[in-house]
């Protein structure tokens, strides 16, 4: 397609999360990741095959071929409305990843994508992965182990994890500057909506906390980091975490 026509498909669109480079500098209008050089992804994945699991957009289903993935498989149920998106906006499924996938020349061989939960997930399903991004995801999930259990049960080299974590923020203690700092293990439970106001959220666990649900779920060797050491807003109290296996 042209760029007039990219243009106007992606102007179309109701709501985009992610900022994607497409073909003649078109760029969709989201605001997602904030820092992706701090997620610690590495600049090469020569040869690998990679799921995404929550992929939306998929900025990183499109950033892991572009870094030399053989191969990306994407996942999404479409669950999560930020708090304030209209049925029609998340309706609309899969067309944004199309949209994108097809304007950088992509197909359905190198970058597959499901209608599913990470709970589905199964190497009878999906086959087995090198690679793991598990971006956006934990905090909306009623069961966090298990989601991380069906994950590390599909990934045979290391699991990529981005998420919102009470190191500098708690629903329950006051607010932002008030969270766990000091190495706690600590998840909080919302059983409404008073994360970001947001009812997909369920559970937030501090950047130690991931680390430990994670060494749980298989993943030996665990490093994590804050993505911004002194936040300023709810939206930058944000973790990352890379979960490795033995051999």
């Amino acid at each position: 397609m042209d760029t007039d026509e990219l243009r106007a498909r992606v102007e179309a669109h109701p709501y985009w999360y992610h900022r994607i480079e497409l073909p003649g500098g078109v760029v969709t209008p989201g605001w997602a990741p904030l820092q992706p050089d701090a997620y610690g992804v590495p600049e090469r994945l020569d040869g690998l095959r990679v799921l995404d699991v929550g992929a939306w957009d998929g900025f990183w289903s499109f950033e892991a071929l572009r870094r030399g993935a053989r191969e990306v498989v994407a996942i999404d149920d479409f669950s999560d409305h930020l708090g304030f998106l209209d049925e029609g906006a998340r309706a609309a499924g899969w067309e944004s990843f199309d949209l994108c996938r097809e304007a950088l020349g992509l197909d359905a061989s190198s970058c597959a994508r499901h209608h599913m939960s990470v709970y589905e997930i199964s190497e009878e399903r999906l086959g087995r992965f090198d690679v793991v991004f598990l971006f956006g995801v934990l905090y909306h999930l009623r069961y966090p182990l298990l989601g991380l259990d069906r994950v590390s049960a599909v990934c045979d080299r290391a699991l990529y994890v981005e998420s919102a974590i009470l190191d500098d923020f708690s629903a329950y203690q006051g607010g932002l500057g008030r969270g766990y700092r000091g190495g706690h293990v600590v998840a909080e439970f919302y059983p409404q909506a008073q994360y970001g106001n947001n009812p997909s959220n369920w559970w937030v666990p501090t950047l130690s906390c991931l680390g430990a649900l994670m060494r749980a779920a298989g993943f030996a060797q665990v490093q994590g980091w804050a993505l911004t050491e002194q936040p300023t807003s709810l939206q930058q109290c944000r973790g990352f975490a890379v979960g490795r296996k033995d051999g």
